[in-house]
């Protein structure tokens, strides 16, 4: 509340007081407009606060028929809120008033109108049809910070033949207390509205946190704008050269199958191009559809986003005010928030490829490193035994170390190819995939890279209620191999057949250097619960094999 506005009460006040001192009167009817300023101000919903406003001023200047109109942007009335024409008289009537004649010239022209007989005044152009017959006439403007509200209309003086000079004072009063209430009534809901929108943003926001989809983040979005920006439709149009798709709609439209759209001489490239948000006259090539695209609409750049083109468009229905400054510069937030969707996306996608590529990098070399030298030693082994004095044992023992090692090789590239292949959304359900996980965390800071085998249809096989213990078995036996053996080689076969069993083999130092047994009493407990076997021993040649097996 300004100084200025509690002047003017003070003066108005002041006034009602030298008008009304010799009169009886007076004390009654100061109360009753004390009454009245404390009712209009009693709410800050401000449709409730509007019939207040009307029924107030009605009751206490003995008003048969009371009305506010609410001053539209384009001149007219957005809102008329009346009091003493019941509904049967409403329901003869063809339309309320429009903000013409005389409810026009209080509007344009914001000063008290006191009238004896309404088609008397030069600006009155009469009655919609139906309309109750009406004679007397108080109008007053309600201002708010400066500006035009709307206007108090009173018509039909009870027990006299027009309203007095003390009505209008009275009337000019509570018009001042309506504008501070309005005023109040418009910053709680600005305050709402604000807290609407951020708490929106923050459902989005939440959503990317948590990893949602992109498509879900921008369903969500569109949704959230569509529902709190009161408008027909938002779309989520992503650009290439003069083409667009529709990536999300509200409501959902056709046009989000991934049909290309041309968007020669549209106002989504005029956007792009200025880089701020352009509210174009004709939606003529929008790429949009569903109600309200015959009416206003605002095309927002994604300019927070460096890899993906795109925009925001917001439509409203045909006669919907025009879009304010505080609209555009919150659905710019809006569109910020998706621009940021899809550029979160577009960097996930490009980490995921990038963990791809390094991932089959490492499995290059490691194919170089074992696979290709040991098929290279085997070649060489191979031609040692073409030696024309080679014995035929000598031939025969090369052979079958050539065959053991090939076919060695040949299970180290199967499981590379199960490794390149379950990367991605089977890993979760693989037991390959989590085992080759367990290598990969326990060796990771490691120099000794253990070999891996599988052998049979693991995944297929193997029970899901003996995942758990394969991988503490896995971490148990690499643990205590690294950690304790000095090993230089690491071995770990994985099979299936009549029974799973996981065999870990090391070069080390063997048995004597496990100091702690209680992760081994853990495995051979495992293996108890699952009706399996537990074995530890040295390795044929040195080092320390252990074995753990469970039926399947």
């Amino acid at each position: 509340m300004t100084d200025g506005t509690d002047s003017s009460i003070e003066t108005l006040l002041s006034e009602i007081r030298e008008r009304l001192v010799d009169r009886v009167s007076t004390p009654a009817t100061l109360r009753g407009l004390l009454e009245a300023v404390l009712v209009v101000g009693s709410g800050l919903e401000l449709d409730s606060m509007l019939q207040r406003i009307v029924t107030s001023a009605t009751s206490l200047l003995d008003a048969r028929y009371g009305a506010l109109g609410v001053r539209a942007a384009d001149g007219g009335l957005s809102e008329f809120v009346y009091v003493g024409i019941t509904p049967e008289e409403r329901g003869r009537m063809d339309h309320l008033p429009e903000g013409l004649g005389l409810l026009g010239l209080l509007i344009n022209d914001p000063r008290p109108v006191r009238v004896a007989d309404l088609s008397q005044h030069p600006s009155s152009i009469g009655f919609p049809p139906n309309h109750p017959p009406m004679k007397s006439f108080l109008g007053t403007p309600i201002m708010v910070r400066g500006k035009v509200f709307g206007s108090i209309y009173l018509t039909e003086k009870l027990g006299a033949p027009e309203f007095t000079e003390e009505d209008e004072i009275i009337l000019k009063v509570l018009a001042t207390s309506a504008g501070m209430a309005v005023d109040n009534a418009r910053l709680f809901e600005s305050a709402l509205t604000r807290e609407r929108w951020l708490t929106a943003m923050a459902s989005v926001n939440a959503r990317l946190l948590v990893g949602g989809s992109v498509d879900e983040t921008l369903d969500l979005l569109t949704g959230q704008v569509r529902e709190l920006a009161h408008c027909a439709g938002a779309y989520v149009v992503l650009v290439e050269g003069t083409h667009g798709t529709v990536r999300a709609a509200s409501p959902a439209v056709p046009t989000t199958d991934g049909a290309r759209v041309d968007l020669t001489d549209s106002p989504v490239l005029q956007a792009l191009k200025m880089r701020r948000a352009v509210l174009p006259e004709s939606l003529a090539g929008l790429p949009s559809a569903g109600q309200g695209d015959a009416g206003h609409a605002v095309v927002l750049p994604l300019s927070a986003t460096a890899t993906v083109t795109g925009v925001l468009i917001v439509t409203r229905p045909p006669g919907s005010d025009p879009w304010e400054d505080e609209d555009v510069a919150r659905l710019e937030t809006m569109a910020n928030l998706a621009a940021v969707a899809l550029e979160f996306t577009e960097q996930q996608r490009r980490k995921r490829l990038l963990d791809v590529l390094a991932d089959r990098d490492r499995i290059a070399q490691d194919l170089h490193d074992n696979v290709i030298q040991r098929l290279f030693a085997t070649g060489m082994s191979l031609q040692s035994a073409m030696i024309p004095d080679a014995g035929a044992d000598r031939i025969v023992d090369v052979v079958q170390r050539a065959v053991e090692q090939l076919d060695r090789t040949v299970r180290e590239i199967r499981t590379t190819i199960f490794d390149l292949h379950t990367s991605g959304a089977a890993a979760s359900t693989s037991l390959r995939r989590r085992l080759l996980d367990v290598v990969g965390d326990l060796t990771i800071q490691s120099s000794v890279t253990p070999n891996v085998q599988f052998v049979g249809p693991i995944d297929t096989l193997v029970p899901s209620r003996l995942h758990a213990h394969a991988e503490a078995v896995l971490r148990e036996g690499i643990s205590n191999a690294l950690r304790h053996s000095q090993a230089e080689n690491i071995s770990v076969a994985v099979s299936v057949q009549d029974a799973f069993s996981i065999e870990i083999v090391d070069d080390g130092i063997g048995l004597s250097a496990v100091s702690r047994r209680s992760g081994l009493a853990n495995l051979e407990r495992r293996a108890q619960q699952c009706g399996g076997s537990f074995a530890i021993g040295s390795a044929d040649d040195g080092g320390t094999r252990v074995c753990w097996e469970a039926p399947v």
